[in-house]
């Protein structure tokens, strides 16, 4: 499984829910790729969004969105780097 980040772009200013909403109505599609949500992280002006998911690669993601109908500019696997200042028990911690 791969980490797999979808950023979205909002010509106009959205709410997170409905936003959210579109997607929990179209949970099955992630579900029949083996697809599992993990972050989002919207942008205070509400006109950006990433997702963060774990799925078997990007094109699987992708292709959930599509169908679903969700926007997105880009999709693209990700590698996840932890600096050791903050990860406990590393040496850097504070």
């Amino acid at each position: 499984m791969e980490h797999v980040v979808v950023v979205r772009s909002f010509a106009e200013p959205v709410v997170f829910a409905d936003v959210q909403a579109m997607e929990d109505k179209f949970a099955w599609c992630l579900d029949i790729r083996n697809i599992r949500f993990l972050h989002s992280y919207f942008s205070i002006d509400r006109r950006r969004m990433i997702c963060v998911y774990e799925a078997p690669d990007a094109e699987s993601v992708r292709e959930a969105n599509t169908q679903a109908g969700l926007p997105f500019d880009v999709v693209w696997s990700a590698t996840i780097h932890r600096s050791a200042r903050n990860t406990p028990g590393t040496a850097g911690t504070t």
